[in-house]
């Protein structure tokens, strides 16, 4: 487990089953990922307990957000897209909304930058966020992520497209 004293990220598991339900079910976040249609809870539960938890060979990772003090699993946390070559890797962040504006994001995101630098030696993380996406762009601005470039109808929500940024972190 990966703490900071406050928020640990820790493996899969099995019991993550019924709350990624949730959160994956969610059509308020669909906006913001890549998911389009929901999931069951059979896909899920053979999603959990088929995972392959090795960076290098799944080319991602999913780490559990929990409180130290209660152990509540709070979000989640993506590493995906890592490319051990170029020594870089994306990332994606789901807070739970009665958690969200606590800090949690932040902490999460700079356990997860120390995570990759010193266990990965990678050298970036970055992600795409939604240009009017404020809170997403804003949480990710206060981990010390910039932007490097800007995409031109990049998202697509039902018959409209969106721009998005690129953010890089250098670790």
């Amino acid at each position: 487990m990966i703490s900071d004293g406050t928020i640990s990220l820790r493996a899969l598991e099995i019991i993550d089953v019924d709350t990624l339900y949730r959160w994956e079910n969610d059509p308020s976040v669909w906006s913001v990922g890549i998911s389009l249609a929901p999931y069951s809870r059979k896909q899920l539960w053979e999603y959990v307990n088929n995972y392959d938890a090795d960076i290098y060979s799944a080319r991602q990772l999913r780490l559990m957000i929990t409180l130290d003090e209660s152990g509540e699993t709070i979000g989640t946390l993506d590493l995906f897209d890592f490319d051990a070559a170029n020594s870089r890797c994306a990332v994606g962040i789901l807070i739970a909304p009665p958690y969200r504006m606590h800090g949690y994001g932040l902490r999460t995101l700079e356990l997860a930058a120390k995570y990759c630098r010193e266990v990965y030696s990678l050298h970036q993380l970055y992600c795409t966020i939604g240009a009017d996406n404020e809170a997403s762009r804003n949480l990710f601005e206060k981990a010390g992520y910039r932007i490097s470039g800007r995409l031109r109808s990049w998202l697509r929500s039902a018959n409209t497209y969106r721009d998005a940024f690129i953010y890089q972190k250098f670790l």
